[in-house]
């Protein structure tokens, strides 16, 4: 008797170019654009004739390439076309996105872009960002195979991230920013332990699977 199809028969090959993965990649293409409109407004700050019209282009385009990130997501469910491709490229959006804000946003020698990230921030998520994707390339060759369990401080960092950078790019008083950027902070620094831990508990139980044979 032939096995019955799974119940997520749609959720494709790892290479399926889904609805969903069209609009992650329409997502990705987006940052570039944001990073120019970004980048022109610090270099019209420089040149001491500020262009808010590029700082709200590049609100804007932040705060689309932000929102459809569940809009993907959404479609994926709906359709049931969940696949590989999928779950690398929506996080690759996710941090691309807020990388290239990062960065254009902790520029301390333009005095005029207010309110700015502390660079120590911006080193903190770029660290966590190489550990993780360091321990997940060790995992992946030790193990076999990489399972990562989100977790709640994990999506709260993105989301306080995020809106930091809405906050900035708004140009709001920097009281509540410096709020957000400290519970983001937190937050990256304690989702990292924990996805560290997961990591050695992976490696752990390999070796003790090895170890039983």
């Amino acid at each position: 008797m032939k096995g019955s199809a799974p119940s997520t028969a749609r959720s494709g090959s790892a290479t399926r170019l889904t609805l969903a993965c069209k609009i992650t990649i329409l997502r990705i293409m987006l940052v570039p654009l944001f990073m120019l409109q970004l980048l022109y407004y610090t270099l019209s700050i420089q040149r001491g004739a500020p262009n808010e019209y590029q700082r709200l282009g590049a609100l804007v385009l932040f705060m689309v390439i932000a929102l459809t990130d569940a809009l993907d997501g959404f479609v994926a469910r709906l359709r049931r076309e969940i696949t590989e491709l999928g779950r690398i490229l929506d996080p690759l959006a996710d941090k691309l996105l807020l990388l290239s804000a990062l960065v254009l946003l902790t520029r301390p020698s333009v005095a005029g872009l207010q309110p700015q990230f502390p660079i120590a921030f911006t080193l903190l998520v770029i660290s966590r960002d190489i550990l993780l994707i360091l321990g997940a390339v060790i995992v992946h060759a030790v193990v076999g195979e990489l399972k990562v369990r989100p977790r709640t401080l994990g999506k709260a960092a993105t989301a306080f991230q995020m809106s930091a950078v809405i906050w900035a790019l708004a140009g709001w008083p920097a009281t509540f920013f410096v709020v957000l950027v400290w519970l983001a902070g937190f937050c990256v620094a304690v989702s990292t332990l924990q996805y560290v831990m997961d990591g050695v508990h992976m490696l752990e139980s390999a070796q003790a699977a090895d170890g039983g044979r």
